[in-house]
């Protein structure tokens, strides 16, 4: 067959046009594939599980994701935090969590899962009318006075809560911080929302 006449570069050019149509093609078919898989925000707001990262979640540190469209927080916990927990249960109203929801398997001081106790998953918002307090770790500030070792303070109406989730007396809140279920997948996400097998 003979070849005369034909121009190379416009055979590349048609090659490289219907290579570059096709590859679009392939990748408008495959992202609503993909996008598929991730709940969609209507399931998310109905209650559909969400898995957070928390690989780069240092000591002090909290991150925030939203499950059920509330905000819900993981805090990873210092020794010393884990050490001072028993030391103010005088002032909780519920220091065992006896009246708070939570699941079974984050019973005791530190709410949280036996083999990951440093780390805490709560709801972040106030048991009292729903606001979202804010994250003071700090020791003893000026406004919260000497006998505040760390933990949340609700601005609406004055609810504090320990590094634990858990209710101070004489505050409007009547119970501790929720504590939804969860479940780590791995040493670095957590799923939260389902109780998983160990539960």
């Amino acid at each position: 067959m003979s070849t005369e006449g034909v121009n190379e570069g416009r055979r590349r050019f048609l090659i490289g046009a219907t290579s570059a149509v096709g590859a679009v093609g392939a990748v408008g078919a495959a992202v609503p594939f993909v996008r598929s898989w991730q709940p969609s925000a209507k399931a998310k707001t109905a209650g559909a599980p969400v898995v957070a990262d928390i690989s780069k979640l240092e000591v002090g540190q909290r991150m925030t994701v939203e499950w059920r469209g509330k905000p819900v927080w993981i805090l990873r916990r210092s020794p010393e935090v884990m050490e001072g927990l028993e030391t103010h249960k005088d002032n909780l109203r519920d220091p065992e969590s006896a009246e708070s929801k939570q699941p079974e398997y984050v019973a005791g001081v530190s709410r949280a899962r036996q083999d990951h106790e440093n780390i805490i998953v709560l709801v972040g918002l106030c048991t009292h009318l729903g606001c979202a307090p804010l994250y003071r770790p700090e020791v003893a500030p000026e406004d919260l006075g000497p006998d505040w070792y760390g933990g949340f303070f609700c601005p609406c109406h004055g609810s504090k809560f320990d590094l634990s989730g858990r209710v101070f007396k004489s505050v409007p809140a009547p119970l501790n911080l929720e504590v939804p279920p969860y479940y780590y997948m791995s040493e670095s996400l957590i799923k939260i929302g389902e109780d998983g097998e160990a539960a």
